[in-house]
C-alpha cells in the first residue's frame, strides 16, 4: 500500500512539475512547435495546417483590455498585411481568462476585430492549454515558426520592437528584422527579446 502511494505521489509530483514547466518554460528557439486547434471569431475552429501554403507563422498571444496590446495592436495589424503574402501570416491568440478580464471575452473578441478591421485570424485560447505549452507570459508576446519539412521551428520569441508607447520612435524593429532574416534563408539575430507586456490572466487552479 504504501509502494502504491509512493507511486502516485511520483506521477503526481511529475505532473505538477511538468504543468509548471509548461507555464514557466515552454518553446526555446530551435524547438518544434505543436500545432492547435481554437476557435477563430468567426466560429469555426482553426489550425495552422488549415494554411498549408504558409512557410511559417506569426503567433502573436495578444487580447482586447491590456493598454501594450493596444498600443502594438496598428502594428499587429501591419505585420500581418507586410508578411502574409510573403508567406508569414499573423495569428493572433487571446489567452486571458474572460472572467478575470471581462473586456477579453469572445464576444468583445469579436466586437474588437470587426471594429479594427482584423485581416488575420483571432483565435480564443479557453483552457490556455496553448498559452501555457508556448511558454507564453505577456500581452503580446511574439513566436514566429518556420517551417522545416513537415515541422513548425521556433526561430523567433519576443517583443516587436524597441518602443511600445511611440510606433514613430522604433529603432529596432524585432519582429520584422527576423521574418525577413528567415525570408532570406538566415537566422534571426537576435533571435530572442524580452517580451513586453501585461501578465496574462491565468484561470484560478
Amino acid at each position: 500500500m504504501k509502494r502504491l502511494f509512493s507511486s502516485f505521489s511520483l506521477v503526481f509530483l511529475a505532473l505538477v512539475l511538468m504543468n509548471a514547466t509548461l507555464r514557466d518554460g515552454g518553446y526555446k528557439v530551435g524547438d518544434t512547435a505543436q500545432d492547435f486547434s481554437l476557435k477563430n471569431i468567426d466560429g469555426k475552429m482553426l489550425s495552422l495546417a488549415n494554411m498549408p501554403d504558409a512557410k511559417g507563422f506569426v503567433v502573436i498571444f495578444t487580447c482586447n483590455h491590456c493598454p501594450y496590446a493596444k498600443m502594438y495592436e496598428d502594428r499587429i495589424i501591419e505585420t500581418h498585411q507586410k508578411f502574409a503574402a510573403k508567406g508569414y501570416p499573423v495569428i493572433a491568440i487571446n489567452p486571458n481568462d474572460p472572467k478575470k478580464q471581462a473586456e477579453d471575452s469572445f464576444e468583445n473578441m469579436q466586437k474588437r476585430a470587426k471594429e479594427k478591421n482584423y485581416p488575420f485570424p483571432y483565435l480564443f485560447d479557453q483552457t490556455q492549454e496553448t498559452a501555457r505549452i508556448y511558454g507564453a507570459t505577456k500581452t503580446p508576446h511574439v513566436f514566429v515558426l518556420t517551417k522545416v519539412g513537415k515541422d513548425l521551428k521556433v526561430s523567433y520569441i519576443g517583443t516587436l520592437d524597441d518602443n511600445a508607447q511611440d510606433a514613430t520612435a522604433v529603432k529596432k524593429k524585432y519582429l520584422e528584422e527576423a521574418i525577413n532574416a528567415l525570408i532570406s534563408d538566415r537566422k534571426p539575430d537576435p533571435n530572442t527579446t524580452k517580451a513586453v507586456g501585461c501578465t496574462i490572466k491565468w484561470k484560478d487552479a
